[in-house]
């Protein structure tokens, strides 16, 4: 059997630990869309050298996270107005489908998960903390569905679009965030009593509510390089 080198081994280990940790600053809005990524910077602060930063930039592209740009280098990705509601419309209608996939395979231990999660953001008022588990809440109900392209799809999906649920959860009134609490609750309960048509259409107003709300604050999306 051929043995890996020892070098490809390290960089390959490298690559994986820069791209996990600058994934999780880029979620966390610690680099806001259209700022510029520079490799030496990277390579830099993660004590590595060029090739696992670019391994890790390459990661970071295929996960929505980063564009690349041949021979000009990386920032962080960014969309229009009019790009954000072309990637809810497709959310609205390739999550449900999701969900779908995913309802057989939700047990009542999951659902209760589910539940806990959907209390724990309704009883947090830090913005950061409740995107975690929103993220963890939507994901993890799809996280028993099989599918060959659609999972990876809906996850590319929601990291494109992670820095405007922040803007969208920042921009929430006392009865918007209730209405947001309420929705996440509704959906809990079509899950567990196993009600596909209404788990779907719970999800799609939800979706659909966000993508509206960002339509309605285009100043989310006037971002200066």
């Amino acid at each position: 059997m051929a043995r890996t080198p020892a070098s490809q081994t390290r960089d390959g280990n490298s690559s994986a630990r820069i791209a996990e940790q600058l994934r999780t600053a880029i979620l966390r809005g610690e680099h806001p869309p259209g700022s510029r990524i520079r490799q030496e910077d990277l390579a830099e602060r993660y004590g590595a050298s060029r090739v696992p930063v670019r391994e890790a930039l390459r990661t970071l592209e295929a996960d929505g996270l980063v564009t690349l740009v041949a021979n000009t280098g990386a920032w962080v990705s960014r969309l229009s107005l009019a790009e954000c509601d072309e990637v809810y419309q497709v959310r609205e209608r390739v999550e449900p489908l999701l969900l779908r996939y995913a309802m057989p395979g939700i047990t009542p231990a999951h659902v209760d998960q589910l539940e806990q999660l959907a209390i724990r953001m309704q009883q947090t008022s830090d913005v950061e903390e409740f995107l975690e588990l929103d993220r963890e809440f939507h994901l993890g109900s799809y996280a028993s569905a099989t599918t060959t392209v659609l999972g990876d799809l809906v996850g590319r999906l929601w990291n494109t679009t992670q820095h405007y649920r922040r803007a969208f959860t920042m921009l929430l009134d006392e009865h918007a965030a209730r209405v947001v609490h309420d929705e996440h609750h509704m959906l809990v309960e079509a899950i567990r009593v196993g009600d596909g048509d209404d788990a779907e259409r719970v999800l799609t107003g939800h979706i659909r509510r966000t993508r509206l709300s960002l339509g309605r604050h285009s100043e989310v999306f006037d971002i200066t390089d």
